[in-house]
């Protein structure tokens, strides 16, 4: 893949994530103001984080980190590449079914081990009623994932990141539908969000079922059988379901300590959501073009090329996640405020949503460049390391999160995953050494993150300038929504403008690859 498609790949994916960023945000936004923080919306949040916490694990974390690059290597030298796939298809679907089928059933364990603060209160049995109902969604949004490793890697990017879009257009149909022609009392509303979970993954792996086939991978179902290229995948994917998902495992850790202060659940969820829009929009963006493309070039002993491709992706992730981390930083309380302020979501809940926004942007540009690491390790088929970095990682969130909750309450779970992120990124690059210069930052990348950060300081203090003279706008409920806008469109101006002034990026790298 040329430089030229590779910024495309990033683009391609950047954008769909963005408008899935953008329609969660309007479903958060709904859940918000119609559930606010309390016990239905508490007990929903730690519902639907089940399935996507095990697929961590079982899809994007441990499986496809371990399937992209054996087929990504499979289609690079001509070796049958959908007889793997369908194998790894079957096999998937064979183990989560059972797997499924004992997460309902010990669903109240699984409620207790996420979140054992709800079970003084009511909190505890709605968890376990939408638990059991949207568990199924580990089964079709991991088979789905793995459509989509395979969609990736032979360079087809829409359909797969499509799929995030129709799972935030079900919910808000959900909830609207709900609004209008149910009883929009909370448990209702709670009921109406867990069904959405399992019908959003039906179709998500219908989507990427129909790409599949027609890009010349259609998939059966039939008996699995455990032949030597999936015994291999094992092998690999063992120590990558912790490397892959330690992100996830450390907001487990976290929502573990929220859950014994009312409404921190559902604070750290908010603050997540939006600290997740750039990370979604980059991180998850060049993950998912970086590791097939560094596979493919791993085969065709291209060095000089994978150097190339994980600097550009390591600048292009860090040029648009730096200002994004100093604009959360600088304006959490606008942003918080703006977004989800209405209804049952008060301004308490606003200033400890704030707090949070400010903690994980602290830590957005270690959670981003992870994405761009990691890769360096997954395509050589080395998940060994990256699971005892993870481990440690591990160590040092639970230690923080939980040491830190005593004397600071619930922002010790935020502090706890930026610190944390921080320490995953010193121990990838300190095992990194051992690659030579296809891991080592080239005189492109150093000259340019200098000015890349202050760019990005710069921004973060014209942010704070603007939002200061907004501040009577973004008051008003008729205008707090185009004070916004003019508040980020100044962050964005003023960014780009000083970044191109100064030589951290051209402006014209970033057209190219859009119109490609």
């Amino acid at each position: 893949m040329k430089p030229i498609r590779l910024m495309a790949g990033f683009f391609t994916v950047g954008i769909w994530t963005l408008l899935s960023r953008v329609m969660g945000f309007v479903r958060d936004i709904l859940i918000a103001s119609f559930l606010g923080t309390g016990p239905v919306a508490e007990a929903f949040l730690v519902a639907f984080s089940l399935p996507n916490l095990f697929r961590r694990f079982f899809a994007e974390g441990a499986f496809n980190m371990a399937f992209v690059p054996m087929f990504s290597k499979k289609v690079e030298g001509g070796d049958d590449p959908a007889k793997f796939a369908q194998d790894a298809f079957v096999g998937m679907a064979g183990l989560l079914t059972v797997f499924t089928a004992i997460g309902i059933i010990a669903m109240p364990a699984l409620v207790a081990a996420m979140a054992s603060g709800f079970m003084a209160d009511e909190r505890f049995d709605l968890a376990v009623t939408y638990g059991r109902i949207a568990f199924p969604y580990i089964l079709f949004i991991s088979l789905s994932a793995l459509l989509s490793g395979v969609l990736n890697a032979t360079g087809r990017f829409v359909a797969a990141a499509a799929t995030h879009v129709l799972l935030n257009v079900i919910f808000i149909l959900a909830l609207v539908g709900t609004a209008i022609f149910g009883t929009p009392d909370n448990l209702n509303i709670g009921q109406s969000l867990a069904w959405a979970v399992p019908v959003a993954g039906v179709a998500q792996l219908a989507l990427v079922f129909i790409a599949a086939r027609r890009a010349g991978f259609p998939m059966k179902l039939k008996m699995p059988k455990l032949t030597p290229d999936l015994k291999k995948l094992a092998l690999i994917a063992a120590p990558a379901a912790l490397a892959g998902g330690v992100v996830q495992i450390n907001l487990l850790v976290g929502r573990q300590v929220a859950s014994f202060f009312d409404g921190a659940v559902a604070w750290l969820n908010y603050a997540d959501r939006l600290y997740q829009l750039p990370l979604g929009v980059v991180g998850i963006a060049i993950g998912v073009v970086l590791l097939p493309d560094l596979s493919r070039k791993l085969r065709a002993g291209n060095d000089a090329g994978g150097r190339d491709a994980f600097n550009r992706a390591s600048e292009l992730s860090l040029a648009l996640t730096i200002p994004a981390a100093i604009a959360l930083v600088a304006i959490p309380i606008p942003l918080v405020g703006v977004l989800f302020q209405r209804g049952a979501f008060t301004a308490d809940d606003t200033a400890a949503t704030a707090f949070a926004v400010a903690i994980y942007g602290l830590g957005l540009p270690a959670f981003v460049l992870q994405k761009t690491l990691q890769p360096l390790f997954f395509a050589r088929e080395d998940t060994k390391r990256p699971f005892y970095y993870a481990l440690a990682a591990m160590i040092v969130n639970l230690v923080l999160a939980i040491g830190l909750s005593i004397p600071l309450g619930f922002i010790a779970a935020a502090i706890a995953t930026t610190a944390t992120g921080w320490a995953m990124v010193g121990l990838l690059m300190w095992g990194a050494r051992s690659m030579g210069d296809a891991a080592r930052f080239d005189a492109r990348f150093k000259s340019r993150i200098w000015r890349i950060i202050g760019a990005s300081v710069a921004m973060g203090a014209i942010l704070m300038v603007a939002a200061i003279i907004l501040g009577p706008m973004l008051g008003l409920a008729t205008w707090r929504y185009l004070a916004l806008l003019i508040l980020i469109a100044i962050g964005v101006v003023g960014y780009f403008g000083i970044g191109h002034l100064i030589g951290a990026f051209r402006l014209g790298e970033f057209r190219r690859a859009l119109r490609r």
